[in-house]
């Protein structure tokens, strides 16, 4: 996440999500799912403004870049209602805990796609906790902030460490790892979203899961066929089922000689690993013609 100050607040840049592993342990008694995930931040970014409303009003204004500029794709799916924004949950959430009283203005630009599997909203949520606090001049540490983005959703307190993280319980339990270099990926969101409620519906936890650490120490030691042998995403196979999406894309990028391919999250997106960054925009323009959906070219951060 980049903050820089802006004419009245903060610019936030706020980063997608790639899950390189993502195995499904156990159902939990509170209906969430026992899981663990590698979490790789990319180098695709929503922009967020925050900025104070001495009038101590909560508002958000929101769009596709397209409807603030020049929108690329109409693969990026439909955006929730003001009310149910997280980015904006997540400021009233901090104003209800540490802030009574207090106003902020929010304005989103939205470029991360939406029920892809990338993150977008949590992502956004993270750092309109950043922003706020920094705002609001409340000096709240990043595990207190942590905390309360536990209670927006699973993903959320992930965005607020800038690296790559394993990711346990519920997801909202991180552990920071270092070592894996710099990795170039093509990102494709197909026309067509999937609902996390509807992959989980479907998913079965693993009989006997895979562990993520053997995929961290392949990559870090640049044994690329190693990893991608022990890569995996246990919603993979009921998000297939749900959608023909999954595997055409898979199909498209083992055509265009891609390492690896696979789902990140709950989908429909789904991930190529390429050799350079070179390939990787070789791959983009080959997928772009395609037609298969909102494209991207990214790297890990």
């Amino acid at each position: 996440m980049h903050v820089r100050e802006a004419a009245n607040g903060v610019e936030l840049w706020t980063p997608a999500k790639l899950n390189l592993f993502f195995e499904v342990l156990a159902k939990r008694n509170d209906g969430f799912h026992e899981i663990e995930t590698l979490m790789v931040p990319v180098d695709l970014y929503d922009t967020l403004i925050v900025e104070n409303d001495p009038a101590g009003r909560l508002s958000l204004s929101c769009g596709w870049v397209g409807q603030f500029g020049v929108r690329e794709s109409d693969s990026s799916g439909e955006l929730p209602p003001e009310e149910d924004n997280l980015a904006l949950k997540a400021v009233d959430l901090l104003r209800r805990r540490h802030a009574a009283g207090r106003g902020a203005r929010l304005r989103l630009v939205k470029r991360i796609p939406a029920a892809a599997g990338l993150g977008g909203a949590s992502s956004d949520a993270a750092a309109a906790l950043v922003g706020a606090n920094r705002v609001w001049q409340l000096g709240l540490s990043v595990d207190r902030l942590a905390e309360l983005a536990a209670e927006l959703g699973s993903d959320v307190p992930f965005f607020l460490f800038d690296r790559s993280a394993i990711c346990r319980g519920r997801g909202e339990r991180i552990e920071p790892v270092s070592g894996l270099g710099v990795l170039h990926f093509v990102v494709v969101r197909p026309p067509v979203g999937l609902a996390t409620k509807d992959v989980y519906g479907r998913c079965r936890p693993a009989a006997s899961p895979r562990r993520v650490r053997e995929v961290i120490d392949a990559l870090a030691r640049g044994d690329w066929s190693a990893a991608t042998q022990r890569m995996v995403n246990r919603l993979e196979e009921p998000a297939a089922s749900l959608s023909p999406w999954i595997e055409r894309l898979h199909a498209e990028f083992a055509a265009a000689d891609c390492v690896a391919a696979q789902m990140t999250g709950s989908g429909s997106s789904v991930f190529g690993l390429c050799r350079s960054a070179r390939h990787a925009r070789r791959v983009a323009a080959r997928l772009r013609a395609a037609a298969v959906g909102a494209v991207f070219a990214v790297r890990s951060l």
